[in-house]
């Protein structure tokens, strides 16, 4: 596995942490395709359409959504009124050939139905997580008990990926604490852009990074 062929899952360890510019960050420094599988609430459009809008993607690189739900609640609910239900041999993911990002719904442990979670279906899927965490206060218990879940089931994680206000001591502690490498921080910024988004990607010397953690990775 390399950047030109990875495919990975963006999971937050809460709602409203960064996931979707996360995303849009991986996917405009990786050439990327975005898919988001599962869309809880679209009076704006929903998460493909803001991916869209900030990169100025071209049509291609945005995958339709197999579930789309009005309602901006957890999944499980969100189809339960409308009348459906989220159907695992749904959610395969796609044979492309290019780079993929795949963004969850919510938390790992947000239920798809009232008998399947979302972790159940990263067990199935496979596929190594980038995990995206806030910086400030109570981020430490969040994260790792996300962490804590995700290794229990054997689940593969590249690293964290760190989302708001510079914090003195949280980064070091959740790098000591968890075993995995803080891959990126996005500051806080006055206005998202793709250039801005650019900037961060080149400073931070991401590529570089996800290069090196997937060598370890393939080797272990």
């Amino acid at each position: 596995m390399n950047l030109q062929s990875l495919k990975l899952i963006v999971c937050g360890t809460d709602t409203d942490v960064g996931k979707t510019i996360v995303s849009s960050f991986l996917v405009q420094g990786l050439t990327a395709v975005y898919w988001k599988p599962i869309q809880s609430g679209y009076e704006d459009g929903g998460d493909s359409h803001t991916v869209q809008q900030l990169l100025n993607l071209p049509p291609e690189r945005i995958l339709p959504e197999r579930y789309k739900f009005k309602a901006a609640v957890s999944p499980h609910w969100a189809a339960e009124q409308e009348d459906q239900l989220i159907e695992s041999q749904n959610l395969k993911i796609p044979m492309i050939k290019e780079p993929l990002v795949v963004e969850t719904a919510g938390g790992v442990m947000v239920p798809l139905t009232r008998e399947y979670l979302q972790i159940d279906q990263l067990r199935k899927w496979m596929l190594p997580i980038l995990l995206v965490a806030r910086t400030g206060l109570g981020t430490l218990n969040h994260t790792l008990l996300t962490i804590e879940a995700l290794k229990k089931r054997n689940i593969p994680i590249i690293g964290i990926i760190l989302n708001g206000p510079f914090h003195p001591d949280n980064p070091k502690t959740l790098e000591e604490t968890s075993g995995l490498d803080i891959v990126a921080h996005l500051p806080q910024m006055e206005q998202v852009s793709s250039e801005v988004l650019s900037m961060q990607w080149k400073k931070q010397k991401v590529s570089e990074k996800l290069e090196k953690l997937i060598h370890h990775s393939n080797t272990c």
